[in-house]
C-alpha cells in the first residue's frame, strides 16, 4: 500500500494512493488517526473503506510523508563511496544527527535555497518510518518495527554544515529536506537492501547505488537508535547518502533556483522537487 500525507481544499489529511486517485482515509478515521503518524500508531487499515472520499491525485498538495514526527534521525558517512569522496575513515558506530520537522517539504513542493548561502547540496537517501514502539530492539528483530519506506533528499547547506564539527545547522534550514512522495508499507518490500537509489539533477544522474552498500544497514540503525532512546510510531530514520554529492565534484555542483532534483528508489517511486530561492 502507498500512503501519503496531503492537503486538499484547505484541509490536512492522509490516505492511500490507487493509480491516479487518493482514498481520503483521514476523512473517515477516528480523531486519533486523522494524520498518518496517528494512523500508524493505531494500526493501518487492511482494506480501504468504500465510504472514504476519492480525490484525483492531481488535485492534492503533497505534504512530507510524516509531517509531524516525534524524531527524525539522519545518518552521515554511511556508504563506502561517500566515505571515500569525503576522505574520512569508516565509522565504527553510526554517525547520527537530527532534523526538525520544519526543515521538511513534500513531493512536488519547492526546496528553498536560503539567502545566507549558495551551497545547497542534494543527498538522495532511503527513509525508514517506524511502525511500533521499540526500545533496545535486537538487530534480528528490528525490521519488524518498520511501518514502511520512502525517499528522502537530505538537502544540505554545506558552508553552514562546516561551521563546526556538528552537522545540525546545515541540515535544518527551513524546507530544505524533501520527503516523499509516499510511504510504501513494509509488507511490499521484503528486503530494503535489495533496493537501488538514484539521484538526478535536471535529468542528469548524480548518484546511484544499491542500498546494500550501506555500512550500517536498516536493521542495525533501528537497533542502535533504539538503545539510546525509545522509538515510537512515525519516527523517521534517514539512512545516509552515497557518493556523488555536489560538494565533492570537480567543480562543485550546488542546487540553484529553477533546478529540478529527483530521488528515485526502486519499488518505492520518485521524489521530485524544484528549487526556489527563499
Amino acid at each position: 500500500m502507498k500512503l501519503i500525507s496531503f492537503t486538499y481544499d484547505g484541509r490536512d489529511s492522509w490516505g492511500a494512493v490507487q493509480d491516479d486517485v487518493v482514498v481520503d482515509l483521514g476523512a473517515v478515521s477516528a480523531a486519533s488517526s486523522q494524520d498518518l503518524r496517528g494512523a500508524i500508531a493505531d494500526g493501518l487499515p487492511k482494506a480501504l473503506p468504500s465510504s472514504a472520499p476519492r480525490i484525483p491525485l492531481s488535485e492534492i498538495t503533497f505534504a512530507p510523508v510524516i509531517p509531524n514526527p516525534d524524531k527524525i534521525f539522519c545518518v552521515g558517512i554511511n556508504y563506502a563511496s561517500h566515505i571515500a569522496e569525503t576522505n574520512r575513515p569508516t565509522p565504527t558506530h553510526p554517525v547520527i544527527f537530527m532534523r526538525v520537522p520544519a526543515s521538511q517539504v513534500g513531493h512536488g513542493q519547492p526546496i528553498l535555497r536560503p539567502s545566507e548561502s549558495v551551497q545547497l547540496d542534494f543527498e538522495g537517501e532511503l527513509a525508514v518510518v517506524i511502525g511500533k514502539p521499540v526500545r533496545r530492539v535486537a538487530v534480528e528483530h528490528a525490521l519488524d518495527a518498520v511501518a514502511g519506506y520512502s525517499c528522502y533528499n537530505d538537502g544540505s547547506v554545506r558552508d553552514w554544515q562546516r561551521h563546526s564539527s556538528q552537522f545540525a545547522p546545515g541540515k535544518n534550514f527551513f524546507q530544505t529536506g524533501g520527503f516523499g512522495p509516499w510511504l510504501v508499507t513494509a509488507d511490499e518490500i521484503e528486503d530494503p537492501a535489495a533496493l537501488t537509489l538514484t539521484t538526478r539533477l535536471n535529468g542528469t544522474v548524480m548518484q546511484q547505488a544499491p542500498i546494500s552498500d550501506l555500512v550500517f544497514g536498516v536493521a542495525q540503525l533501528i537497533s542502535y537508535c533504539s538503545i539510546f532512546t525509545p522509538l515510537v510510531p512515525g519516527d523517521v530514520i534517514v539512512t545516509g547518502t552515497t557518493g556523488g554529492v555536489g560538494l565533492f565534484r570537480d567543480p562543485p555542483v550546488f542546487m540553484k533556483a529553477g533546478d529540478t532534483v529527483e530521488v528515485e528508489i526502486s519499488q518505492i517511486g520518485t521524489l521530485a522537487n524544484t528549487v526556489a530561492d527563499d
